[in-house]
C-alpha cells in the first residue's frame, strides 16, 4: 500500500513538473544577423533571408509577407534569398526586421527570443517558453511604419553587384540614381563597400573586410 502511495506521488510529481515552463537563458542579449541585402538592376536582393528566418525560427512565407507589405512592393523567394521588385538600401531591411522582432518574436516580458506563434481562433497569440509569457499579436497601423533611411550616406556600408569596369579600370555599381566607383574590378562579383564621399551622384568607396 506504501509502495502504491510513493509511485502515485511520484506520477503527480512527474506530471507537475511537465506544466512547468521551460528555462532558457536570456542573460545574453538576443542579437540578429545583419541582412545582407544589394542592388540588381532593379530589385533588391536580400541574399541571407534564410539564413535570419532560421535564426529567429519563423516562418520564411510569415516574414516575406511582413517584409512585401512594409516595403510596399511585391517579390518572391528563391531558395534562400529574397527578392523585392524596386531598391531598397540594407537600413531599410534591418529596420523592418527589427519592427518584426519587436511584434511577432520579443516577449514583453523578459525580453527574450525563445518564443513560438499560435493561432487561437481569429487572434495570433506570442507565447514564451522562457517565462510562460504570452501576449496578443495587434497588428500595427501602416502610419507606423518603420521609415526609410537615407539610399546612400557618407560612412554607410553597402553591398553591390559589379557591373562594368570604368576607364581608370575602377569597377561600377548602380543604386538608384547614384553610380558608385569601387577599388575592385572583376565584373559580376558582390563587394561590400564603405562610402568615403558624394559628389552629386557620383559616389566613391573603398573595400570593407567580411568581418566588418
Amino acid at each position: 500500500m506504501e509502495a502504491e502511495s510513493s509511485e502515485e506521488y511520484i506520477g503527480l510529481l512527474d506530471r507537475a513538473l511537465e506544466r512547468v515552463p521551460r528555462i532558457v537563458d536570456t542573460t545574453s542579449r538576443f542579437t540578429m544577423p545583419k541582412p545582407s541585402v544589394f542592388i540588381e538592376g532593379k530589385t533588391s536582393i536580400f541574399d541571407n533571408f534564410g539564413a535570419i528566418v532560421d535564426y529567429i525560427n519563423r516562418d520564411r512565407d510569415h516574414l516575406m509577407k511582413y517584409l512585401l507589405r512594409e516595403l510596399g512592393t511585391a517579390g518572391k523567394i528563391e531558395g534562400s534569398r529574397a527578392i523585392f521588385q524596386g531598391k531598397f538600401s540594407p537600413q531599410n531591411v534591418e529596420n523592418l526586421l527589427d519592427s518584426y522582432l519587436e511584434e511577432y518574436v520579443i516577449c514583453s516580458e523578459c525580453g527574450g527570443p525563445d518564443t513560438h506563434l499560435i493561432k487561437n481562433g481569429r487572434i495570433m497569440v506570442l507565447e514564451c517558453d522562457a517565462c510562460g509569457a504570452h501576449r496578443s499579436i495587434l497588428k500595427r497601423s501602416r502610419q507606423k511604419k518603420v521609415e526609410k533611411a537615407p539610399l546612400v550616406e557618407v560612412g554607410g556600408i553597402y553591398e553591390l553587384k559589379i557591373e562594368d569596369v570604368g576607364r581608370k579600370g575602377d569597377g561600377i555599381a548602380r543604386m538608384d540614381k547614384y553610380l558608385f566607383y569601387i577599388p575592385y574590378n572583376r565584373k559580376g562579383d558582390v563587394v561590400k563597400v564603405k562610402v568615403k564621399k558624394i559628389s552629386g551622384t557620383l559616389v566613391f568607396t573603398e573595400l570593407v573586410s567580411e568581418d566588418v
